[in-house]
């Protein structure tokens, strides 16, 4: 287990490929830990919070949570 007090680039990685595979993303392949940095880890760490907490997403949960993944992304 990852320890996600600690702000590194692998710890952003981990939670967003978490976030995309309790998703089920189908456009996962465009989001690419890559594309986050550790200036935005904070709001990554309470996204993958909020998804680590559920097991079922309605589908306007899934677009929600799709949606501010997509506005952590960078530019």
């Amino acid at each position: 287990m990852n320890n996600l007090e600690l702000q590194t680039q692998e710890n952003v990685e981990y939670m967003i490929e978490a976030i995309k595979s309790k998703l089920k993303m189908a456009t996962a392949a465009a989001m690419q830990a890559s594309n986050f940095d550790l200036g935005k880890y904070e709001d990554i760490r309470d996204l993958y919070e909020v998804v680590a907490s559920k097991d079922k997403f309605s589908i306007s949960e899934v677009e929600a949570l799709v949606s501010e993944l997509g506005k952590l992304r960078n530019a």
